[in-house]
């Protein structure tokens, strides 16, 4: 009778003292110097393009380290120059990566969890081939992929960027590995045996395990859409750009003014910070979330 509680308490104290060890933990002097060194690494190239793109043409010959003061002139001279058609650009970007992530997630998860938790014929193989199609340079289908676009009347438009990168090959690998190890054969036969139909038991048991998997995914698809050049160079025109395919415009010219072009670069760079700040902590929840079960 006393066996249940006895292996209760073991189990509470080892969890108890893994606790005690990981929050004991103290990093030491080479930890904070690796991730200072991480740190300056990741932001010196902002920094870099803060800096020149504050300044004007002339302070490029000076090499300056600290930001001037045109910052907002070049950040207006961006926004307002015709060519650029920023405001138009920067909701095709925002609408079109949203789009890309959000597809990419939901077809990714439920190919994930067919890979990882179904049994049918010829999956092994199927994942294989799914996988080896990340080692095909997207440089081979392009022509193709813009003959069939041309064809279909669609360059120039949106919707050329958005249909072609609704699903992942990455996705679907990254969620089949996370959905295998994160969900039991046990919870899935448990909710069969309750009733439950695949897709029901998907929903209720796949769905809450796979958030934190699908979250960085997201994140990392997000990111990827919204820097994407060179599709987008390729089918859309100067009427219906993207935001990096607008800025490129500020290079056509004779002259190339790279403080305003830096200026431009920063100002694309702002909403992917803002995404980062406001998701992250959710993110970095979601994460340990699901490190910690089980």
């Amino acid at each position: 009778m006393s066996t249940p509680v006895v292996e209760k308490t073991r189990v509470s104290t080892r969890r108890r003292q893994r606790t005690t060890k990981i929050r004991g933990y103290r990093p030491g002097v080479w930890t904070y110097v690796g991730l200072t060194v991480v740190f300056v690494s990741a932001a010196f190239p902002l920094w870099w393009s803060f800096i020149i793109g504050s300044g004007d043409a002339s302070s490029l010959r000076e090499r300056p380290w600290w930001p001037g003061g045109n910052f907002i002139d070049n950040a207006l001279a961006v926004v307002s120059n015709p060519a650029v058609n920023f405001w138009p650009a920067l909701w095709n970007s925002i609408y079109s990566s949203f789009l890309i992530a959000a597809a990419v997630v939901i077809t990714s998860t439920l190919a994930g969890w067919a890979f990882s938790k179904l049994r049918f014929r010829g999956s092994v193989g199927l994942l294989a081939f799914v996988v080896a199609t990340m080692a095909v340079p997207q440089q081979l289908g392009v022509v193709p992929l813009y003959i069939l676009f041309s064809d279909l009347g669609w360059t120039g438009q949106i919707g050329a960027i958005i249909v072609p990168a609704l699903t992942s090959a990455f996705g679907v690998f990254w969620m089949t590995q996370y959905l295998r190890q994160a969900v039991p054969d046990e919870l899935i036969e448990a909710a069969r045996i309750d009733g439950a139909t695949m897709i029901r038991t998907f929903w209720t048991v796949g769905v809450p395990a796979a958030r934190p998997a699908a979250a960085m995914l997201f994140l990392f698809t997000f990111v990827g859409a919204w820097n994407n050049f060179f599709w987008p160079f390729i089918v859309l025109d100067r009427q219906n750009p993207t935001l990096p395919v607008a800025l490129s415009l500020l290079q056509s010219n004779y002259f190339v003014d790279y403080s305003i072009v830096l200026a431009g670069v920063v100002l694309a760079t702002i909403p992917l910070l803002l995404l980062f700040i406001f998701a992250g902590r959710q993110l970095v929840s979601g994460i340990m979330a699901g490190a910690v079960k089980g």
